[in-house]
């Protein structure tokens, strides 16, 4: 919809915090996208550590916040962001953190790493491995008290990324189960308390109350408002975990046991029903929340960097031939986990990905090995999931038609759909605004991946001789991990 234009119906606002980029989308109360605007997420160098320029991010907000306000009937705004973010605040919602917001990519001193290990509870108090750099709410609250304790000492809330913004906005502190159980180390969610790690550093007391991410926090604060020219009506909402609530839009749509798949950066697999004692830490298994607080199994592998590593550059905008992936198999080439600095599903393999077999030498040939290469892992993905159902898939991989039809033929005796909207957080995130009075399934337009063309046996050993290499190429190495904290 173009600038100036009224549309009918009430709408909700969704300010989506990535790690590269932050938008804010005017959405209709069923999920469908109307006007988005978009700005880069700049990191600055520190010190104390490199960090997130929230002073910047506020003030693109709040006038952004108003543009949207005058073009479009917004009710409500709501926040979504990735679960590796913490924010330290004082009281006063003006101030806009007590201490730097940490960028979680970010390296950490050794005295940081080494000190938190042992603090950092079970698997079910952490809901994950200690990932990779400065991930963790826990780990960065920690870093912060070792390096200013009295800065510490003296804030009062220590707010989730989307509840840092719900508190801008509306001035009322909240935690809630979706950002918390992101991996955290803060909340264990199958015991429905805090880790030990809260009580053991004396945190509680900076830990706000709890209020589902569907809840109206408050009106916008009236100063905030007129200071901006944004409507004092304007409702505020608690907000949740970007993967959460694109979860939340197929379980908001009626598909409660899907298992969800979103590409990206990351390949971030989601699925209500894998069983508890299923979730293996050592191969990127974690355990998620849906806004209810049910536990969610879940996986993460960086699927995208691989993807780029085995592709090379400038094959974005081309598309897979299947003929050559075809020809791919056939000869047997094969890219094996993993080449980025993150293990996945594969235990002692991070910077130890090879490609064995004849080599892909032209770009095109590269390209679709890569297609190839996502596809296999993302029915690793499945199978961790031990989901053999419906599974939805959604995100960047999807931009090659390939992708999907390879996943579906690797799983012949499973329903596999897609969708192929861009904004599925949004989406999500803009269905809270009518949690409580839904009495029907949202929309959402899914599909079914074309049939796969190829000689379905050869695909089915193919792949299965995939595995076999990556597990041996990983043991061959020595099956321990390259994680940065062991």
């Amino acid at each position: 919809m173009g600038d100036g234009q009224k549309a009918d119906g009430a709408r909700i606002a969704v300010f989506d915090v990535g790690k590269t980029n932050i938008k804010l989308t005017a959405m209709t109360l069923d999920g469908v996208l109307v006007e988005s605007l978009s700005v880069h997420n700049e990191v600055r160098p520190g010190p104390p550590w490199r960090q997130h320029d929230l002073k910047g991010i506020s003030d693109w907000l709040f006038g952004s916040l108003a543009s949207l306000c005058r073009h479009h009937p917004l009710e409500k705004v709501v926040g979504t962001g990735h679960g590796s973010a913490g924010v330290l605040v004082n009281a006063d919602p003006d101030e806009t953190s007590a201490l730097p917001m940490i960028d979680y990519e970010q390296d950490l001193p050794p005295a940081i790493r080494d000190g938190y290990a042992p603090l950092s509870g079970d698997f079910f108090d952490r809901g994950s491995a200690i990932m990779l750099k400065a991930a963790h709410q826990a780990r960065q609250l920690y870093w912060m008290q070792q390096v200013d304790p009295e800065r510490v000492a003296q804030a009062r809330w220590y707010l989730g990324l989307p509840q840092y913004w719900a508190w801008r906005l509306s001035g009322v502190p909240s935690a809630e189960t979706t950002i918390l159980s992101a991996q955290s180390h803060l909340w264990n969610n199958v015991r429905k308390q805090w880790s030990p790690i809260v009580a053991g550093q004396g945190w509680q007391r900076l830990m706000p109350p709890f209020h589902p991410a569907w809840e109206t926090l408050g009106p916008i604060r009236h100063d905030l408002a007129r200071r901006h020219d944004i409507p004092e009506k304007l409702s505020v909402l608690t907000g949740g975990h970007d993967s959460s609530l694109n979860l939340y839009r197929y379980q908001a749509a009626g598909m409660r046991d899907a298992c969800v798949i979103s590409t990206g950066t990351w390949i971030v697999g989601m699925c209500a029903a894998t069983p508890l004692d299923h979730l293996d830490e050592n191969r990127g298994m974690v355990l998620n929340s849906d806004v209810t607080g049910g536990p969610v199994g879940g996986v993460l592998t960086m699927g995208g960097r691989e993807f780029s590593h085995v592709a090379g550059q400038g094959q974005e905008e081309t598309a897979a031939d299947a003929a050559l992936v075809s020809l791919l198999i056939e000869r047997g080439t094969f890219a094996l986990p993993s080449f980025g600095d993150d293990d996945g599903l594969f235990p002692g393999s991070a910077g130890r990905g090879r490609f064995e077999g004849p080599p892909a030498e032209t770009p095109a040939e590269r390209k679709a090995l890569a297609v190839l290469y996502a596809a296999l892992l993302t029915t690793e993905c499945i199978d961790a999931l031990n989901e053999d159902g419906l599974v939805a898939l959604d995100g960047t991989f999807l931009r090659d038609p390939l992708y999907a039809t390879f996943v579906a033929a690797l799983r012949p005796n499973a329903e596999t759909v897609y969708n192929l909207d861009s904004y599925g957080t949004a989406s999500g995130a803009a269905l809270l605004g009518e949690h409580e009075t839904r009495d029907t399934p949202a929309p959402i337009a899914l599909s079914r991946p074309p049939a796969f063309a190829g000689d379905r046996n050869a695909l089915a050993a193919y792949a299965q001789r995939w595995r076999e290499l990556a597990k041996r190429n990983n043991l061959q190495q020595g099956n321990t991990s390259k994680r940065d904290n062991r």
